[in-house]
């Protein structure tokens, strides 16, 4: 599952041919349930910010109103301790639970159907087996009729199917696990069909591509220009355990595609990987719009073309193609081709903190009108080659209010969430190093305290050191008053990016690097 109504393809352990799941990899079902779990995503939607692991209370923001998700831990009075087996499994695959009865598909039953007994009763042992937490479940904010539960049961004759999964006697024992693993817990299509409401049915624009949370999700069937048809599969492969792809396939995985990254895909085995692309592989091909349509935007007098050049260009440079190994191309980006552009506007709002290597982007949305946004964001999709359709109607200003990141100021500070990380930060002294820092010095400042955490046996990646940092600046300089002008998320762009510079390559001057310090005049990003 994922954060904000259950976002992109948690993985669920397969089977060959209907053999149970892992059952070659533990024979233990407390491991191999523990497994599934996380293979799932479940902690993404049953642990809020803050939260105990699986203790639920986070909110999933529904076109219906907010639902918060239950406590899945054994505690008797507030969890799932009187539970019976027989009892998960009607809420797990039925979407029925014993407290509040007919649950809604914002809980992907219409694809955890399909999971097999042996699964189930795996993953159901493990959820018995965490500690349990004592949290009562806050009340959700659905209003009228939509409270009316009973009322799904016109939804549940439509849509929903109680079936397992059932192998193709056609398709290679590859192609099966693959079905098995997308089709099931790891309900890609929750976030990846055109309709989210609608179960696992036909009827839903299957692997198309659609708006989830805010966010689009691309088409992930075969075709060459909008999907996954151009991509080998080494490509894919790697994209789903890293959240980028090598060779000629530019672009990061970002929003919720990203947590999925980090907290499933990128633990799951690589034959596991390989079976679902060859599955993808086998789905029919869909345009979800057509090249003819579209407008040209790839002149110099487009909309857009002079504020990409004013905001965008120094990083992503002129012709979209970036800079190799720290900023990712814009050209050829399949992401950025999407037929919805929630995406690309929900970065240029919210910016990205440095991940697989890449710098961080600066929120530079934030220092431009709505107009502005939504003029770049059609530039930068339809031009060097790029097609896709223009923004429409409020998607921009919608973009806007739902952006709450960090590094726009819209969010609290993050957490550094790794406790080696932080102990080495509390050891050099971070946050006093930082605690009225001025611009002028954020290098000398970082050219003498990232060699000191690098000295240190954190086992952080460089990723997260730069991450960390801006964290830590977040903390020490967000209420500043010399930060009132430039604004904020120039400020803390402009840090994260000087910061990405001296972790990834102190050889050289921060201030010298294309990617370091956007200013907040001419943005970087």
């Amino acid at each position: 599952m994922q954060r904000s109504l259950v976002l992109a393809s948690g993985l669920l352990a397969g089977t060959i041919l209907g053999a149970p799941a892992w059952a070659q990899d533990s024979q233990d079902p407390v491991e191999r349930g523990k497994y599934l779990v996380t293979m799932g995503d479940c902690a993404a939607c049953h642990t809020a910010p803050g939260g105990k692991y699986l203790a639920g209370n986070y909110a999933l923001n529904m076109p219906f109103g907010v639902i918060m998700t239950p406590n899945l831990t054994p505690d008797k009075e507030t969890g799932l301790g009187d539970y019976s087996y027989e009892d998960f499994d009607k809420s797990f695959r039925q979407g029925y639970s014993k407290h509040v009865g007919y649950l809604y598909p914002a809980f992907p039953f219409g694809w955890f159907t399909k999971v097999t007994d042996e699964d189930t009763k795996a993953i159901w042992a493990y959820l018995q087996s965490i500690p349990a937490v004592n949290e009562k479940r806050q009340e959700s904010q659905i209003p009228f009729p939509f409270s009316v539960r009973t009322a799904l049961v016109t939804w549940r004759t439509a849509f929903f199917t109680d079936e397992r999964f059932k192998p193709d006697p056609n398709a290679s024992a590859e192609v099966n696990r693959g079905a098995y693993l997308v089709e099931s817990l790891g309900h890609c299509a929750m976030c990846h069909n055109e309709n989210k409401l609608v179960g696992n049915s036909s009827l839903a624009g299957r692997f198309g591509g659609g708006v989830i949370d805010g966010w689009y999700a691309p088409n992930i069937t075969p075709n060459g220009h909008q999907g996954i048809g151009a991509w080998t599969d080494e490509q894919v492969v790697t994209y789903l355990k890293t959240g980028t792809a090598p060779g000629d396939r530019p672009g990061v995985a970002a929003g919720p595609m990203r947590q999925t990254i980090m907290e499933s895909l990128s633990k799951v085995k690589e034959e596991d990987l390989k079976a679902m692309v060859a599955y993808l592989r086998t789905v029919p091909a869909k345009e979800t719009y057509k090249a003819k349509d579209l407008a040209a935007f790839d002149t110099k007098d487009a909309p857009g073309a002079s504020t990409y050049l004013t905001y965008c260009s120094s990083c992503h440079q002129p012709n979209g193609k970036g800079i190799e190994g720290a900023v990712p191309a814009l050209a050829g980006n399949t992401s950025v081709m999407s037929e919805g552009p929630e995406t690309v506007l929900r970065v240029i709002y919210g910016g990205l903190a440095a991940q697989s290597g890449y710098a961080p982007m600066v929120a530079i949305g934030q220092q431009m009108t709505d107009v502005e946004v939504k003029n770049v964001t059609d530039y930068v999709r339809n031009s060097w080659g790029n097609k896709a359709p223009v923004v429409t109607g409020e998607k921009a200003s919608d973009a806007r209010a739902a952006t709450k990141t960090m590094l726009a100021g819209t969010a609290p500070c993050a957490e550094i969430e790794q406790d080696k990380l932080k102990a080495a930060f509390e050891k050099v002294g971070i946050q006093d190093s930082l605690t009225g820092l001025k611009q002028q010095d954020f290098v000398p400042t970082l050219v003498r305290v990232v060699p000191q955490i690098k000295a240190e046996p954190t086992g952080a990646s460089d990723d997260d050191i730069v991450n960390g940092l801006t964290t830590a600046f977040c903390k020490a300089a967000h209420d500043d008053p010399q930060y009132a002008n430039p604004s904020w998320p120039a400020v803390i762009g402009s840090f994260a990016n000087v910061a990405y510079s001296q972790v990834k390559h102190p050889e050289k001057q921060a201030a010298n690097v294309p990617a370091a310090i956007p200013s907040a005049t001419m943005p970087a990003k």
